[in-house]
């Protein structure tokens, strides 16, 4: 009996469909080992050709996203920075110099003994000096995508583009052509961008100085700790209160100063009265913290034995 056209049609569709079923396990199998093997290696090992798909994930394309990513994070946003400053990496390094000498140096002036018995408060001071210095260089700096539309949104909050955007000066305070209300708005939004820098930079500098100490006790038994260790979170939120105030106020004078001294003054003369004049500004910074801290008992230093007083009974007997 000849087969029909129409049946032999439906008998080699009938077969294609026989041959893709016994193909698609070895084809689950490869989406397993490719795809699903490269999350079980990562979470565990477990899954089928987790080892090996882990690997694949971490040594081959993997890198390559994570490269790109480093250097989007830890070269890009410097290279904006040093495209729309070249002299960005100099004040740099000038004021992770200069200005945290001037801090250090005002923060020990201001304790007693020249801080000799407080090494500990003027390290974190260090620290968190360090951190919070750079951190405020590099927020605020100006970078070349910060006017594009393609701005990321740390770009956008620690730039002018949301001041500008409510009709705020976007620099400082004192610049020209604002009422009072506006500059009291950039007042405001520049000291809760210092604060929320100095709270972190502060939390981050506490634990590191408190867990260096610690782990110095651990490594010599005989070590004392002197004065007791400041709490993370208030010396943290003691920073905070200094930079949302103190610091806020001074970058906003000093703002104003060079807007109007500049074009009065040679560009070297400007230099080397800029150079001072935010020396002694990180001086008086360093004092005030120290002061701040005082005044909220966030830093306690040990309080000196006191000495026993000689003849003192004699001295009562001998009255009549």
């Amino acid at each position: 009996m000849v087969a029909m056209p129409s049946q032999k049609m439906f008998m080699m569709g009938r077969v294609a469909r026989i041959s893709q079923r016994a193909a698609l396990p070895s084809r689950r199998t490869e989406l397993r080992a490719v795809a699903g093997g490269g999350s079980g290696g990562s979470i565990g090992g477990s899954g089928a050709g987790g080892s090996d798909g882990g690997d694949a994930w971490g040594g081959g394309g993997g890198d390559d996203s994570s490269k790109d990513n480093e250097e989007f994070f830890l070269v890009k946003g410097w290279k904006d920075r040093m495209a729309a400053d070249p002299q960005f990496g100099y004040k740099v390094f000038i004021e992770q110099v200069i200005g945290v000498g001037a801090s250090v140096a005002g923060d020990m002036a201001s304790r007693p003994n020249w801080g000799l018995n407080e090494l500990d408060f003027v390290f974190a001071t260090l620290v968190v000096g360090s951190i919070v210095n750079f951190a405020l260089m590099y927020l605020l700096a100006p970078t070349a995508a910060a006017s594009s539309a393609s701005a990321g949104i740390v770009t956008k909050i620690f730039g002018d583009q949301i001041l500008k955007s409510v009709g705020a000066p976007g620099g400082h305070m004192f610049q020209p052509g604002f009422p009072v209300t506006k500059r009291l708005v950039n007042f405001a939004y520049k000291g809760g961008i210092f604060a929320f820098i100095g709270l972190n930079a502060g939390l981050v500098g506490t634990a590191m100085s408190n867990g260096l100490l610690e782990l110095r006790k651990k490594l010599d038994p005989n070590f004392v700790v002197v004065n007791t260790p400041p709490n993370v979170l208030a010396n943290a939120s003691c920073w905070a209160a200094h930079m949302g105030l103190s610091s806020n106020f001074r970058y906003q004078v000093l703002n104003g100063v060079d807007m109007v001294l500049q074009p009065m003054m040679p560009s070297g003369a400007f230099r080397v009265f800029t150079s001072i004049i935010r020396g002694a500004n990180n001086a008086v910074g360093g004092i005030s913290f120290v002061l701040l801290a005082k005044l909220l008992g966030v830093q306690k230093a040990a309080e000196p034995e006191p000495e026993p007083v000689k003849g003192k009974g004699k001295g009562k007997g001998k009255k009549k």
